[in-house]
C-alpha cells in the first residue's frame, strides 16, 4: 500500500478537472506539486462531444482530438502535456474513501494520497432504471452515456446493430441529442417521456413544439405522457422489448436513457455542508471545510446576479468554475483576492443542423419571435423572458455569432421592456441595440 503526498490534488477527470489543471499550470506549479486522480483510463476531456460527433457515422470524433481544454479554444492537453508541466495524471484510479480533516483519500487498491488542498471535481452520474427496480432494465443493449466508455459500448452498439431499432427513454439534452445521432445513423428512432413537452426545464410548449416537429419531419417518433415499465430480453440476453406505461410495447434492439444525473458527493457526506443536492460553496468555490474546494456539477455556489445559490450541470459552469476556484486559492497564497464569481447562466446545444443558446433565467412571461417554422430549411427564431418589467433570459435558433453576444449581453444587463408585444415585434434587435 503506497502513500504520496501532493500540496494540491484535483479529484476528478472531467471537463472541471481539466480546466483546473490548466488553470494550475498559467499560474505557476512546481514539478510534483499537483496531481489529477480520476477513475477513467484516459486524460481529461470534453464531455459534449460524446452525444454529438463521437457518435457520427463519418467523420466521428475520437481521441486526442477532445481533450480538454479545446472546447474553450484553449491548449489541448494531453497526457504527456500533464507531465512536460509538471503535473501528476494519476489514472485508473478510483477513489473510495475521503478524510477531510486528515486530508487523505483511500483507493480502491488500497493506496493512500495525502494533500493540502483538494478541488473536488467529482461531477455527476446518470440515473439508471435498475436504481428505480424497472423489470428487465440489465439486459445488454440497454446504455447509458456519462462517459468515453458509454460511448464506445453505444457505437459498438450501433454497428452491431446496424439500421435497426432504437428507443430513447427521455427527452432532455441526451434524449434530443441522441435521437438525433441514432437517426444520423439511420436508426428507426422512438423517443419516449413523460412530460408535456421536451426539454420542460428549459423549453417553453412554442420552443418545444419546434423542435418535435422538426424531428418528427426527420423521422423520430415521439411519445409523451408515459414511461417505460419494463423490458423484455432475447434468449441472448439482448432487449428485445420496452413495455410502457400506457400499456404499448416498442420494439428495440438498442435503448439509450438519459433520465437525468446526480452529483457525485457520497464520498464527502457528513464531512462538508451540503444545499440543493450539491456540496455548498462561496463565491470562490470554497466549501465548508478548510482547503477544500468544490467545483462544476458537484457545487452549489451563489449565484450573484439572481441572489440565488444554485447547482449548474452544465460545460460552462464546469470550465469557469474550476478556473475561479484555482485563482482564488493562487491568489489568497499571495495575501491576494479576487473577484466574486459572476456567473451568466449559458446552455446550448447542437443536433441534426440545428444550433441553439440560451443565456439567463428562463422565468416570468416568454414570447417568442422570428421564423419558427420547422418546415423551412433555416428556421432562426427566438424567444425573450420578462420577469418584473425586465428582460431576464434570452433564447436563440440559429443565430450567428453576433446575435449569440447579443442574447448574452441583453440577460446580463436585463433592460427593462416596454411590453411583450414591442419585444415580438423588435425580436433580435432589441438585443443587439443593448
Amino acid at each position: 500500500m503506497a502513500e504520496k503526498s501532493f500540496k494540491y490534488i484535483i479529484l476528478g477527470g472531467g471537463v472541471s478537472a481539466g480546466y483546473a489543471a490548466k488553470e494550475f499550470a498559467n499560474q505557476g506549479v512546481k514539478p510534483g506539486e499537483l496531481a489529477v486522480i480520476s477513475k477513467e483510463a484516459v486524460a481529461p476531456y470534453e464531455r459534449p462531444a460524446l452525444s454529438k460527433g463521437y457518435l457520427f457515422p463519418e467523420g466521428a470524433a475520437r481521441l486526442p482530438g477532445f481533450h480538454c481544454c479545446v472546447g474553450s479554444g484553449g491548449e489541448k492537453l494531453l497526457p504527456e502535456s500533464y507531465k512536460q508541466k509538471g503535473i501528476e495524471l494519476i489514472l485508473s484510479t478510483e477513489i473510495v474513501k475521503a478524510d477531510l480533516a486528515a486530508k487523505s483519500l483511500v483507493s480502491a487498491a488500497g493506496d493512500v494520497f495525502k494533500y493540502q488542498t483538494l478541488i473536488i471535481a467529482t461531477g455527476s452520474t446518470v440515473f439508471r432504471l435498475t436504481d428505480f427496480g424497472v423489470k428487465g432494465a440489465d439486459s445488454k443493449n440497454i446504455l447509458y452515456l456519462r462517459e468515453i466508455d458509454d460511448a464506445d459500448k453505444l457505437v459498438e452498439a450501433i454497428k452491431a446493430k446496424k439500421g435497426g431499432k432504437a428507443v430513447v427513454v427521455g427527452g432532455g439534452y441526451i434524449g434530443l441529442e441522441l435521437s438525433a445521432a441514432l437517426r444520423i445513423n439511420n436508426f428507426d428512432v422512438t423517443m419516449v417521456f413523460p412530460e408535456p413537452w421536451c426539454m420542460p426545464r428549459l423549453f417553453t410548449a412554442d420552443i418545444a413544439a419546434f423542435y418535435e416537429t422538426y424531428y418528427t419531419n426527420k423521422g423520430v417518433k415521439i411519445i409523451k405522457g408515459t414511461v417505460a415499465s419494463g423490458f423484455t430480453a432475447q434468449p441472448n440476453g439482448e432487449v428485445k422489448e420496452v413495455q410502457l406505461k400506457d400499456g404499448r410495447t416498442l420494439e428495440a434492439d438498442i435503448v439509450i436513457v438519459g433520465v437525468g444525473a446526480k452529483p457525485l458527493t457520497s464520498l464527502f457526506k457528513g464531512q462538508v455542508e451540503e444545499d440543493k443536492g450539491g456540496i455548498k460553496t462561496d463565491a470562490f468555490f470554497k466549501t465548508s471545510v478548510p482547503d477544500v474546494y468544490a467545483v462544476g456539477d458537484v457545487a452549489t455556489f451563489p449565484l450573484k446576479m439572481y441572489g440565488d445559490v444554485r447547482r449548474v450541470e452544465h460545460v460552462d459552469h464546469s470550465r469557469k468554475s474550476a478556473e475561479q476556484a484555482v485563482k482564488a486559492i493562487k491568489a489568497a497564497e499571495g495575501g491576494a483576492a479576487v473577484e466574486e464569481y459572476d456567473y451568466l447562466p449559458f446552455f446550448y446545444s447542437r443536433s441534426f443542423d440545428l444550433s441553439w443558446q440560451f443565456y439567463g433565467d428562463n422565468v416570468g412571461d416568454s414570447v417568442l419571435f422570428g421564423d419558427s417554422n420547422p418546415s423551412n430549411p433555416k428556421p432562426r427564431f427566438g424567444a425573450y423572458w420578462v420577469q418584473g418589467g425586465k428582460v431576464v433570459g434570452a433564447f436563440m435558433e440559429g443565430g450567428s455569432g453576433d446575435e449569440n453576444k447579443a442574447l448574452a449581453k441583453v440577460a446580463k444587463a436585463r433592460p427593462s421592456a416596454e411590453s411583450l408585444d414591442e419585444l415580438v415585434k423588435q425580436g433580435i434587435s432589441f438585443a443587439a441595440k443593448i
